[in-house]
């Protein structure tokens, strides 16, 4: 069987949510299917890190899509060509975005559908291309792949699809998570947090991440305790204007805050090894992985009590209103003071991370392909 792969968000040094999605079920798909060929469609010369094994054909398209009109330039003609052109049977996108021209049966992942819910997450032409195109892509689909139960339920209810033609996959958790040993979590501190103990805050920097009110909360508990508690920022600035600057320029203890800008996977595995606990206060996700990181890492989690983070984190987390700043702030306190506490989440996340791994994921998104197959 020949299966085209939609890979243009294997960015080397550059991935997101979506990218560690794509990268972490490729590598094992292809692996554990050598008995088929897999068409790798890239938008610039791939990193030979990505060609996986030898039944994978990297195929460089133009143009490099990475706006809007060029979105529909990449998929409706450059995708729609190199389908029939290699002959694939099988269109994998693990994003949401497909070819409405293509035939080819084609299973998408949708990880969640933000910006149906909000109108000031994305760029306007972004929000626009998204809001007019993404119902259009799930309908054309054969099948829709996401990563929670969540997620799957907003897709049916948002854009009125039938719940057998969607698979829950669950996301996992890079492999390299895992806790640090004192000498090591002091290493981190010094070189990033001036030796101090610290919150980590992990996601790209855009609006329903919901930075500004971490901001805030963190400023709040400074004022409210003596603590030398930092908190560092991991995630590359794609939003930094309106309420976020605004929080930012009030805050009384700005000094503590530190700002990383995107890590690679190693230096992320460190930092959040070496953190108190995990500040992922998101006002949507489809997911979370940063949750199971945190887990791996056995680092306490302070997380959402909406969208798809009480799925994710069941009981093994504290959860806020992420627009509650006192609910935050009053978090940040507990899990900073209370010993006991800290323990007793590590040893539920110990538990909890059981059931999210890559391996579960690739197999249960191998078994939508087949499904969509089938038809």
């Amino acid at each position: 069987m020949r299966i085209g792969v939609n890979t243009r968000l294997l960015l080397a040094d550059k991935m997101d949510g979506i990218g560690w999605f794509t990268f972490e079920t490729l590598q094992r798909i292809v692996s554990a299917h050598p008995e088929h060929d897999f068409f790798f469609f890239f938008d610039r010369k791939p990193d030979p890190r990505f060609i996986f094994a030898p039944n994978v054909h990297p195929i460089t398209l133009g143009p490099q899509a990475r706006h809007p009109i060029l979105w529909f330039l990449f998929f409706e003609f450059s995708i729609r060509w190199a389908l029939n052109h290699y002959r694939i049977d099988l269109f994998l996108s693990p994003e949401c975005y497909l070819s409405l021209g293509s035939k080819v049966p084609t299973l998408m992942v949708i990880h969640d559908i933000n910006y149906e819910h909000s109108s000031d997450n994305l760029k306007p032409s972004h929000q626009r291309y998204m809001h007019f195109f993404s119902p259009r892509f799930a309908q054309h689909s054969n099948r829709i792949a996401t990563v929670s139960e969540f997620s799957k339920q907003d897709i049916i209810d948002t854009y009125k699809i039938e719940p057998s033609k969607i698979d829950v996959v669950y996301d996992g958790a890079h492999e390299g998570y895992h806790p640090l040993d004192a000498a090591l979590k002091q290493e981190v501190r010094e070189k990033y947090a001036s030796g101090c103990p610290y919150f980590i805050f992990v996601g790209t920097i855009i609006k329903r991440k919901n930075l500004a009110t971490v901001l805030t909360a963190f400023d709040s508990f400074k004022a409210a305790t003596d603590s030398k508690m930092k908190l560092v920022v991991v995630g590359h600035k794609v939003w930094w204007q309106d309420e976020l600057k605004d929080a930012f320029d009030r805050m009384v203890h700005k000094g503590d805050v530190v700002f990383i800008g995107r890590a690679n996977s190693e230096l992320l595995v460190d930092l959040m090894g070496a953190a108190e606990a995990l500040v992922y206060p998101s006002l949507f996700e489809g997911f979370g992985i940063p949750i199971i990181e945190a887990f791996h890492a056995e680092v306490p989690v302070i997380t959402s009590d909406c969208t798809s983070m009480p799925e994710v984190a069941g009981d093994a987390a504290i959860l806020v209103d992420p627009k509650d700043v006192d609910m935050l702030a009053e978090a940040l306190r507990k899990v900073s003071e209370d010993f006991s506490l800290r323990k007793e989440l590590v040893e539920k996340g110990r538990k909890r991370r059981e059931y999210f791994s890559w391996n579960r994921t690739s197999e249960l998104l191998w078994n939508s392909m087949m499904k969509t197959l089938e038809g």
